[in-house]
This record gives structure tokens, sequence and C-alpha cells, in this order.
């Protein structure tokens, strides 16, 4: 039987949640909103939508929030949602990068599960005793890479598993933009503007903001861990303070190798994430930016398409889709995907069952900590003239 991504709704309720940050001029918080309502499982009752009161209160009423559930900070929601009797049942914290330890902090000790943007925190250890206090706390903490909410790559990751690509020799991963490729910082985008500041972005650019989802994605399919790599990161645009281009080798526990491109300054790509994986009996190939297509080619055959919900497609793959063949289906959904499975965990352990299998491939703090450490290790590696680092 084909699972369906809204299947396994039985809470008599939306579940509810609140957010940090995503208030007025923030792109990311429109587009958490949007996935979360996307399976009709989750409600938005409450955030603290900026560090700034105004801006906080403006934001809530656009989104038509109670009054008193609008807040002033994070920490005061925390308090107050844990004290209320239809408080929230988790939060999504879509803050720049250097607030989401605290802000995450602040919820666990209140009993409440996170949903956090990447990169996890801005320090390895942030992330580590961020990570410690998510394991004391048995609540769930999911973070969204929101690339691993594809069908089709769900689907790829399938077929690793089972053997269908063989032993894996060769990884190559890149993620390329140009919207930085000009000081767009300089001219009032506020997405700029803190991508390029270490105080907010943390200590790298591009290896962090869009780096960090090539990372996750080549560990997400292959199952196998990056020990090991070899990084060259560079500002190409005068008067940066962050990295907007790096070049990487890798190595995995496997033995397999990999090189991994992350750029915002390459002209002419808007959202080129791209994946090749290599093994002893065939390879796959999926791009970003035409979704609905894995490219499969067994040794000595011809290549085979398959398609979102056509021939070849595993159980897993269908349990991700939502809408018919042929029709596409891309970021939104990759973002709800994570929020169904989620909403399907918590709601799980509100009735006291096993939730559905499909549900526990979501990104977890384990794996924030593992892009922290990739960011740190590149950076590192940079730094002392490309030598390899371990993660």
């Amino acid at each position: 039987m084909t699972i369906t991504a809204s299947q396994d709704q039985h809470l008599k309720r939306r579940l509810r949640l609140g957010m940090v940050g995503g208030g007025r001029g923030a792109f990311i918080g429109a587009v958490h909103r949007i996935a979360a309502r996307l399976d009709d499982r989750w409600e938005l009752v409450a955030g603290a939508l900026s560090s700034d009161p105004e801006r906080a209160r403006l934001s809530g009423e656009d989104l038509l929030l109670r009054s008193d559930r609008i807040y002033d900070d994070f920490n005061e929601m925390a308090r107050r949602e844990r004290r209320l009797k239809d408080g929230i049942d988790a939060v999504a914290i879509v803050t720049p990068n250097h607030a989401h330890a605290a802000a995450a902090r602040a919820f666990l000790k209140a009993g409440i599960h996170v949903i956090c943007d990447k990169p996890l925190t801005t320090t390895r250890r942030e992330a580590e005793q961020l990570a410690k206090l998510a394991k004391e706390s048995g609540l769930i903490f999911a973070v969204t890479h929101n690339y691993t909410g594809y069908p089709l790559v769900r689907q790829a990751r399938a077929m690793v598993r089972v053997g269908d690509l063989g032993a894996i020799r060769v990884v190559q991963v890149e993620y390329a933009q140009d919207w930085l490729a000009t000081r767009v910082e300089d001219t009032g985008s506020k997405q700029a503007e803190w991508r390029t500041d270490p105080a907010r972005s943390g200590p790298a650019g591009a290896v962090g903001d869009i780096g960090t989802h090539a990372f996750n994605l080549a560990e997400f399919i292959t199952g196998d861990e990056v020990t090991s790599l070899s990084a060259d990161l560079h500002i190409f645009v005068e008067g940066r303070r962050l990295d907007d281009n790096a070049h990487m080798m890798l190595r995995f526990a496997s033995g397999a190798q990999g090189m991994l491109w992350c750029s915002q300054v390459a002209t002419g790509l808007e959202n080129g994430l791209r994946i090749r994986i290599y093994g002893d009996r065939a390879g796959l190939e999926w791009h970003q930016e035409n979704p609905n297509v894995l490219v499969f080619s067994p040794l000595g055959e011809p290549p085979r398409l398959i398609r979102r919900n056509g021939a070849g497609t595993k159980e897993v793959s269908q349990a991700a889709s939502r809408i018919p063949a042929g029709h596409p289906e891309g970021y939104l959904e990759g973002f709800a995907q994570l929020y169904t499975d989620v909403a399907e965990q918590i709601t799980a352990r509100l009735e006291g069952r096993e939730p559905n299998r499909y549900s526990l491939q979501v990104p977890t703090v384990e794996h924030g900590v593992r892009g922290v450490r990739f960011i740190e290790a590149a950076v590192r590696s940079s730094q002392r003239k490309s030598v390899w680092v371990c993660l």
C-alpha cells in the first residue's frame, strides 16, 4: 500500500507551532510557515518574530496571532508557553545563525520540541552542548536540511542502502549560486547583509550557508560519514569578510573519495545543487533544479530515468510525494515533508504509539553537529593552506 504524506494523522487537533524569528522582511520565516501548513498538521499560534519589540508586535499582527501570544523575546515565550494549557508543541527557530543556540536552549529547558534552521550553531562547542541538552531532555530536535525531504533524494538513499550501486567509490557534490556575485550586502538586502557578517553568520560564508547542505546531502544519501577534508576557501568579491567560494576534497569512513564545491559567485547559476554518486555497480545523479528525475546508470547499460511516482520508485519515495506524476514538486514540499515527519513523531508520542518509520529520516541535532564540525574543519584546513583536517 502506498503511504501518502497526510496519512497517520490521528490526533484530533493540529499541532501548535511557535516561531522565533521570521518576521517582517525575513524570507525563510514565510517558507517555514507555508511548509508547516501544507499537509495540515500544524497551526502557528505564537511567536517572538523579531529581536525588535515593535517589529515583533507588527509581525505577529500580520500573521493574525493573538496579542497575548506575541512575545518581545524568546525567553519570555518559552517560559509562558510552557505554563499554558494550550501551549505550543514545538518551536521553529528561523533566526540568523548566531541566535540559534540560545533560543534552542530556552525551549529545550521548557520541555518544548525544537525545529531549527541550519547551521545548528556558529561554534562546535555550542553545537555539542546543545546536542547533549537535547539528548538529556528526550525531546525531538530536528534540523531543517530541507533537501532530505525530496522524494527522489530519499529514493537515492534507499537505493544505496539496498546495494543497487554496489560499494561506493566516488561522491561529487556541488551547490553553486550567483546571487552574491556583486556586493549585494551593500544594497539593503537583509538576507545578504547578515549572511556576510561574521558576527551573525559565523566563521564561514558560502560554506556555512550552502556548503552545509551539500555536505549533509552527501552523508544522507550515502549513509557514510566524511572523516577528513582538505579545503580551499576564497573571497572573490573585494571587501567581503566571509568566503563566497570553496573547493574541497573529502575522505569517507568507507574509503570512498569525494569532492565538494560551493559558490555564491558562480555567474549564471541560480540554485545549482547537484550530487553524483558512483559505486562499483552503478551510478546515480540528481539535480535540485530538476528534482523529479533521478538518473540511474548501471555499469555497461544505458542510463535509466527514475521519475517521482514513476516505475522503479520505492515506497520511501512515494511516502514523501503529494501530487500526481508529471506535476513538479520541489522546494516548499521538501520543507513540508520535514514538518510532516516531525508532526508524525510528536503525534505518535502523544498517542503512545510508534511513528511511521519513514518519518524518522528527518535530520536531527546530531546531524546539526556534523554540519558545524564540517564548517570548522573547512575553515581550519583553508587557514592552514589546505592541509587535511579530521572532522
